[in-house]
């Protein structure tokens, strides 16, 4: 007989369960979503963040997982969560080109602004990438075309500067 705790199986290493933790944030970067949605119900905080201050609906966004993206918001993960660069999800789905991603992150309640930490805002975070459907989604949404960055830059000026010829045209009509 020893003098083992009698739930020790079930104790983690600190080694471990950063193991396990980063292998949770693999399985949203996969966009794993049966998997997220099985972790989900066995306890998973929604929101859980990694060691960039990324949370799984973040890492999920981004890599364009549409239906990894519903599964965590049908858990409630906030769509308003910045890591820790500022970022939104919604100002990562717009740089990649993702709408469908976009339109679920906005309909579960993320700002049509998005605007990070240095004052870019999804609109033009898809203006800079010629991203036109997503521009004409935001617009229709109530984005901003006026905006300004940090620097005093708007979706306009970012899309002239990335040379962004459609995306430019489409803002140009709002001064």
């Amino acid at each position: 007989m020893t003098d083992a705790h009698p739930n020790a199986a079930q104790v983690m290493t600190d080694e471990e369960a950063a193991e396990f933790a980063e292998q949770v944030f693999d399985v949203a970067r996969q966009g794993d979503a049966l998997m997220l949605e099985r972790l989900l119900e066995k306890g998973l905080p929604v929101n859980l963040r990694n060691h960039k201050g990324d949370t799984l609906l973040m890492l999920a966004s981004y890599h364009g997982h549409l239906p990894a993206v519903q599964v965590l918001l049908r858990h409630k993960a906030d769509p308003e969560i910045r890591n820790d660069n500022g970022q939104s999800p919604i100002a990562g789905a717009a740089f990649k080109g993702d709408l469908a991603v976009v339109k679920a992150l906005i309909e579960a309640g993320a700002s049509v602004e998005g605007a990070s930490a240095d004052g870019r805002t999804a609109l033009m975070m898809a203006a800079m990438f010629n991203r036109t459907a997503i521009v004409d989604y935001l617009l229709a949404q109530g984005a901003d075309p006026l905006a300004r960055d940090a620097r005093g830059v708007t979706a306009l000026g970012a899309a002239q500067a990335m040379g962004a010829p459609e995306t430019a045209e489409q803002l140009a009509r709002f001064g």
